[in-house]
């Protein structure tokens, strides 16, 4: 492949929960996507409260080229994809 600047790279189809892809030059950064495994997770319930509850959770991570893209930009992106992944509505598509 050539001409490429983002990689999306999915070890968790085998099962894995987690993991550091590394970038192949010349992409600037790259995004592994994880198993959806069930974990406890702290949520609010109906009266505000922090409670326990067991939820689906998939790990992401974000390996970048530091020299091409800033820490901060980075971290807004991950936290963009997250919030557009725990609101998903599946019925919009």
């Amino acid at each position: 492949m050539q001409g490429g600047t983002f990689t999306i790279t999915n070890p968790g189809g085998y099962g894995t929960f987690h993991g550091t892809p590394v970038i192949s030059q010349p992409q600037a950064a790259i995004l592994g996507t994880y198993a959806v495994v069930k974990r406890p997770w702290v949520v609010q319930d109906e009266m505000g409260q922090d409670v326990i509850a067991i939820r689906p959770i998939m790990n992401l991570t974000l390996t970048y080229d530091h020299r091409l893209v800033d820490g901060a930009l980075a971290g807004r992106f991950l936290r963009d994809l997250r919030q557009r992944l725990e609101s998903w509505d599946e019925a919009a598509y």
